[in-house]
């Protein structure tokens, strides 16, 4: 499942959501990204993203996901809009037979997200307002599963 919400969640409930019921998968892996303050630079991250067309998009790696690790479900709920530091922006469950596909398919999912997902984020901050865009880092992150 594939979802953007403008509201808070809390990475625990939909973990154990995530978990529940699942005889025939032996791993879970899960990640949780957070909002920083930078060191008090970022007062509030802004994302913005296209309804329905980011869906579709995440939807496409999301399928590449599926068939590469063998995944059994996956989850994706990204924030769209202001979101304080501290606050969960990203959560990614993945559900698998064994571990190193779960853990390997949650990583690949991540370094979509950070890098290619359309998303366009702004901080905002005491020295006003700055887009964000992925670094050098994401590209190589990203670049590895090619």
């Amino acid at each position: 499942m594939i979802r953007l919400s403008a509201a808070p969640f809390e990475p625990g409930e939909l973990l154990s959501a995530f978990c529940r019921d699942r005889t025939e998968v032996g791993a879970v892996a899960s990640f949780t990204g957070l909002a920083r303050a930078e060191e008090g630079a970022t007062a509030v991250l802004e994302l913005e993203a296209y309804p329905g067309f980011t869906e579709a998009e995440i939807g496409k790696i999301a399928k590449r996901a599926r068939e590469r690790f063998g995944l059994a479900d996956l989850l994706v709920l990204h924030r769209v809009g202001r979101i304080a530091p501290g606050e969960a922006i990203v959560f990614v469950a993945t559900a698998a037979r064994h571990r190193r596909e779960a853990f390997e398919a949650c990583d690949f999912l991540m370094d979509y997200l950070k890098s290619r997902a359309p998303f366009w984020k702004k901080e905002h901050g005491p020295a006003g307002e700055r887009w964000i865009d992925p670094r050098p880092q994401d590209h190589a992150d990203v670049a590895r599963w090619d």
